[in-house]
């Protein structure tokens, strides 16, 4: 039985570690060769070995996204190798703690940089390899906090709720090409990467509670649970879904 992306490129930003690599590896399990695009080298590598060792196929770029030229050689290098990409995965992000008058503004400047422009940048390069293909996915990872308020976390917001926009807006746009581009907003999900958030909310025991009290299910996701919907918004189960915000924050953002 093949999987549901068989035969298809993939190319997933930030996957090594966390999400992103939960979602990269789950890509790969249903078929799809995944371009594992990291900061880190070693972590980088260490997705497409778990990948590879899986029975996938994957390889990884050291690049940063945030470097223009960086990022074009990485994607033009994925088209060149393969002749298609077919599913982008803008995730990789940053996420940095305070508000209008604490935040620091060069992480105010790094926040845009990573989550907004680095998104836009890597849509614009694939989108000629897709309109050429008639057919492709764009996922941008936003957050829960893209659509809610986030306690003294301007930048982080901010950023969130531009990715937002920013998706509805290539959506509408790239229609007519066959290109679809949805949202996935996580909420809390158990990673490294809401150190920020946790040290300002004052320790492990602080965040814990936070989200017992704000998250309706009273718990964190796991990152296989973010994985799946990533897989439907990449895969054709998703097919007539364009434009679109998919939460998955446990219910917090209904409350």
């Amino acid at each position: 039985m093949t999987g549901i992306l068989e035969g298809r490129v993939a190319i997933v930003t930030g996957a090594g570690s966390g999400i992103g690599r939960a979602g990269a590896e789950l890509m790969a399990r249903e078929g799809a060769h995944v371009v594992v695009l990291d900061l880190s080298e070693e972590r980088g590598a260490e997705t497409a070995g778990l990948i590879v060792s899986a029975g996938g196929t994957a390889e990884h770029v050291a690049v940063d996204v945030t470097d223009d030229h960086a990022l074009e050689t990485a994607i033009s290098g994925v088209a060149s190798r393969h002749g298609r990409i077919d599913i982008l995965h803008n995730h990789a992000g940053a996420q940095v703690a305070g508000d209008l008058e604490s935040v620091e503004i060069a992480g105010f400047d790094k926040s845009w940089s990573l989550n907004v422009r680095s998104h836009f940048m890597a849509a614009r390069l694939v989108a000629p390899v897709m309109k050429a293909q008639r057919k492709g996915v764009i996922l941008n990872t936003s957050s829960s906090s893209g659509v809610l308020y986030d306690r003294e976390m301007i930048a982080y917001t901010t950023t969130k709720h531009a990715v937002i926009a920013m998706t509805r807006q290539m959506a509408g746009d790239y229609a007519r090409f066959g290109i679809r581009v949805n949202a996935l907003c996580p909420g809390w999900v158990d990673t490294p990467f809401n150190e920020p958030f946790i040290a300002q909310m004052g320790g492990r025991a602080a965040i814990e509670s936070y989200i017992a009290e704000k998250v309706p299910l009273g718990r964190w996701a796991d990152v296989s649970e973010i994985a799946e919907p990533i897989l439907f918004l990449v895969s054709d189960r998703s097919s007539y879904m364009t434009g679109q915000i998919l939460v998955v924050d446990g219910g917090e953002t209904v409350v």
